[in-house]
């Protein structure tokens, strides 16, 4: 795609602005990449929005992602970027695709937290918010897929849920966890082989 005047004011209206000169049936990692140029190049480094985001946008206005490719595609933007922060490394450890990757992605998650509010780190504990509130929005994607299977589906809906109850309360986050696990109504959709 060569370099053209956009005329998108805000970020949204460019992202739809170059997905529809694309004029393509599914968006993958080459189409996030060429919207991401049109983003740099019309507001500059800082205006650069992760490819999900953008996956997030276009999918709202229609667009079937190829998924696969958009997460490898995020997954290899945030390393690049959260590298630079210093949370490369911990990003990489974090898998929110299944219960029992998410479960152990909680437990990093909350240690991570305890240890950034001993540290009084509030900069990094917004930083580890943000990347909580990338998954969620993430798994919600997956949620609402027509691609991926109902069971997958059911899981990303549930880790959402989860991701969604440690924004809003991390402190209580654990406990909660705990007796959802154990509820009668997770034990009847997913079972107990759900339970590491």
């Amino acid at each position: 795609m060569s370099v053209k005047s956009w005329s998108g004011r805000t970020k949204r209206d460019l992202i739809l602005e170059v997905w529809e000169a694309l004029d393509c049936e599914s968006v993958g990692a080459r189409e996030l990449e060429q919207i991401q140029q049109a983003l740099r190049e019309k507001f500059g480094d800082g205006a650069l929005t992760s490819p999900a985001a953008i996956a997030r946008t276009v999918a709202d206005e229609g667009a079937v992602l190829r998924h696969p490719e958009v997460s490898d595609s995020d997954l290899k933007w945030r390393q690049e970027n959260l590298d630079e922060q210093g949370f490369g490394g911990f990003q990489t450890e974090l898998d929110f695709v299944s219960l029992s990757t998410a479960f152990a992605s909680m437990v990093k998650l909350e240690e991570k937290r305890l240890e950034l509010q001993t540290d009084d780190d509030t900069k990094r504990l917004n930083q580890l918010r943000d990347i909580v509130v990338d998954a969620r929005k993430d798994s919600l994607l997956r949620a609402r897929s027509k691609i991926i299977v109902e069971d997958e589906r059911a899981q990303a809906k549930e880790i959402s849920h989860w991701l969604t109850v440690w924004l809003q309360a991390p402190e209580l986050f654990s406990d909660w966890l705990d007796l959802r696990r154990r509820s009668p109504e997770f034990r009847k959709i997913f079972g107990t082989e759900a339970q590491p």
